[in-house]
């Protein structure tokens, strides 16, 4: 194993329990127990378990039904959407392969199976869903968006939290959720928006949720909006195994790394990091209602 693709070591651990509030167990090495082993030993007790196609939303849920600290989030990603009624419109096949599409009701099969998991306790979000024009062209964009509206309507009525991938979106997320009604509980996951934007999330109750790449050089309007954002509003995530914070950036990611992130973070805010963990403690909780 090169230098490269070897784990990082752990960080010193946290004094004050957190939860990782966006992860994806099932693109990491190892077993689910070894993550939550090596993340509980760092102070890093709960993780949410998200999804992106039904497969991985099933997954999700099954495995927030068998580990106590495992919360599961469902749903269609944003570039998944497209792939189901088109084929694969430009987007990125690197996850899921090529796919002929199967047209508008394939897409409601699909929906149809995301609300029947939303409905499970142990699903805690509806998400990650939103619009992503970085790797979907346009030709994808209204299924997008339909996908989007969707999956807002099934949060709402199952009382889940909204969890949101916003990519090269800003402006369309944010009228979507004006035109459709946010739910009560909004996360805005990797946070992507600069200091403006976070100031519109805070005026309208939406979380914002910063990974790894809050702690790279070329990411200030980040770190800028990570300033601005009310202490209440603010989670923290690795989105593991991807966004592995510096200094062990391009390495793997896993939930035992958000100690190095929420030290980051903690640094920008100018704050201790025992406070910057009592609140995204407690942010976290509230936000997933467990």
């Amino acid at each position: 194993m090169s230098a490269k693709d070897a784990p990082p070591p752990l960080p010193e651990p946290l004094l004050v329990e957190v939860a990782d509030s966006h992860t994806h167990l099932d693109l990491q090495s190892g077993t689910v127990e070894e993550a939550l082993v090596k993340a509980a030993a760092v102070g890093v007790t709960t993780v949410v378990q998200v999804g992106c196609d039904v497969k991985g939303s099933r997954w999700a849920a099954e495995t927030a039904a068998a580990h106590e600290h495992v919360h599961a989030a469902v749903a269609l990603h944003p570039n998944e959407a497209p792939r189901i009624v088109l084929g694969d419109p430009g987007g990125d096949s690197s996850r899921h392969g090529p796919r002929r599409g199967g047209g508008d009701a394939a897409l409601d099969d699909a929906l149809a199976e995301i609300d029947r998991l939303a409905a499970l306790p142990y699903v805690r979000g509806v998400g990650e869903t939103g619009l992503d024009f970085f790797r979907t062209g346009p030709e994808g964009i209204a299924a997008q968006e339909r996908s989007f509206r969707a999956h807002i309507e099934i949060a709402k009525r199952h009382g889940k939290a909204l969890v949101i991938h916003d990519r090269e979106a800003h402006a369309d997320v944010l009228r979507v959720l004006d035109e459709e009604g946010a739910p009560e509980r909004t996360v805005f996951h990797c946070y992507s928006g600069d200091a403006a934007m976070a100031e519109i999330c805070a005026a309208k109750g939406y979380y914002m949720s910063f990974a790894g790449n809050v702690t790279f050089k070329n990411a200030q309007h980040l770190r800028d909006a990570l300033a601005v954002a009310p202490l209440d509003l603010v989670l923290v995530e690795t989105d593991a195994p991807f966004l592995t914070p510096a200094p062990y950036r391009g390495r793997p990611n896993a939930p035992y790394l958000i100690p190095v992130t929420l030290r980051a973070m903690a640094e920008v805010r100018g704050i201790g990091e025992n406070e910057m963990a009592e609140a995204i403690a407690v942010n976290t909780a509230r936000a997933f209602d467990y």
